[in-house]
């Protein structure tokens, strides 16, 4: 993701999750916290325009091994069902393990928090190997189910 995408991904924040406000605000001090947040984005290849973005945050602080939480995934809707969610997970999973690589640090989790009733954990479990090992009661709107695959491998 480039400073120039943050209006474009702030649009598909705005439909994909309406509940929230601010979302111009918030993908902009998300994108300013490089390198602790990476953001990446999907682009139509016929159009060029932006149909989806990821973030991911290492928690804790920089150490050797990292714990990275996939803070937030969000495909517009008229491009949902297609791959995308799967291909944005994986390459930028990619791209951030090489980051880490530079840095000298390896990943050692993946956390994923998500509402108890949402579809996504399918997407999750299948791309990312995360299994649910807590649930929180009435966390925002409803409860969060947080998901963890522990030792990832390369």
């Amino acid at each position: 993701m480039f400073l120039d995408d943050i209006s474009a991904v702030a649009e598909v924040h705005k439909k994909v999750f309406s509940r929230q406000q601010y979302s111009q605000e918030w993908i902009e001090c998300n994108f300013q916290a490089f390198p602790r947040t990476q953001m990446f984005v999907a682009e139509d290849e016929n159009s060029n325009a932006i149909v989806g973005y990821i973030q991911w945050i290492q928690k804790s602080g920089f150490r050797p091994e990292v714990v990275l939480e996939l803070e937030q995934i969000a495909v517009a809707p008229e491009y949902q069902g297609r791959g995308v969610g799967s291909l944005l997970i994986l390459s930028s999973l990619s791209a951030v393990k090489q980051h880490l690589a530079a840095w000298n640090q390896k990943l050692k989790h993946v956390i994923v928090t998500t509402r108890a009733d949402n579809a996504a954990q399918r997407l999750y479990r299948k791309t990312l190997s995360v299994e649910i090992e807590a649930t929180i009661g009435n966390l925002f709107s409803a409860d969060e189910v947080i998901m963890i695959v522990r030792n990832v491998q390369d």
